[in-house]
């Protein structure tokens, strides 16, 4: 994924109360500049600059911001970059997150408000973005109503978000605890298997390879039961 043009995965840690918290996302690139996919938890703006000097794209070359969707540990640092660049990026995210994110309603999860982002750019199932080589927006409810995955084309890449996590480079299925609408879930992760998906970055656990569409008719298989 590293040396794959186009994408690479973003892995932001930061030390908890409960322990270690990690998760994994991406930025994408073309010459017009970068995306970021998701924003960690609050304050981690300074760990996302250097996480993307690292990786040789430097913060500064940030035009978008992509949310999958509204939950607090995807959106938390989504205030802060914006203020970082004067409202000079551009927030894209499904038009079912739009009232969360601009505060007008509370957050499913947590009850309480964001603090309150402006969204430039409604996304809707099926939208393929022109940047970096054609990103296509799937709708992917059931962790949340709002909850969209993205395929990167070029990479035959799919960003999950939360629609599927990782255990020890193995694709599994969404976390129960925290998706509320399974039967919405389950459906997401059959479309999914439509796509020619080659990686998978789930924010919980990682980047998964091999046998992709496989393992995702076994998911949804072994979910059903």
């Amino acid at each position: 994924m590293e040396t794959r043009e186009g994408i690479k995965v973003i892995k932001l840690e930061m030390k908890v109360d409960d322990g270690l918290f990690v998760v994994h996302t991406a930025v994408l690139w073309d010459e017009e500049g970068a995306i970021l996919v998701d924003t960690g938890i609050p304050g981690q703006l300074e760990l996302i600059k250097a996480v993307l000097a690292e990786k040789g794209i430097p913060f500064s070359k940030l035009k978008k911001i992509i949310i999958t969707h509204q939950d607090r540990d995807h959106i938390g640092s989504l205030p802060d970059i914006v203020d970082a660049f004067e409202g000079n990026i551009q927030v894209l995210a499904h038009e079912a997150a739009v009232p969360y994110l601009a505060g007008q309603i509370p957050l499913i999860k947590s009850g309480s408000f964001a603090t309150p982002v402006n969204v430039d750019h409604a996304l809707t199932d099926g939208e393929l973005l022109p940047d970096c080589g054609g990103i296509r927006v799937v709708y992917t409810p059931g962790h949340s109503p709002d909850h969209v995955s993205l395929y990167h084309l070029p990479s035959k890449t799919l960003i999950a978000g939360d629609a599927l996590t990782a255990q020890d480079g193995v694709l599994m299925t969404f976390n129960p605890a925290f998706t509320p609408d399974k039967a919405s879930a389950l459906q997401s992760i059959a479309k999914l298997a439509d796509l020619d998906i080659e990686t998978v970055i789930a924010y919980h656990g990682g980047v998964c390879t091999g046998n992709i569409k496989e393992r995702l008719a076994e998911l949804v298989a072994d979910t059903a039961l």
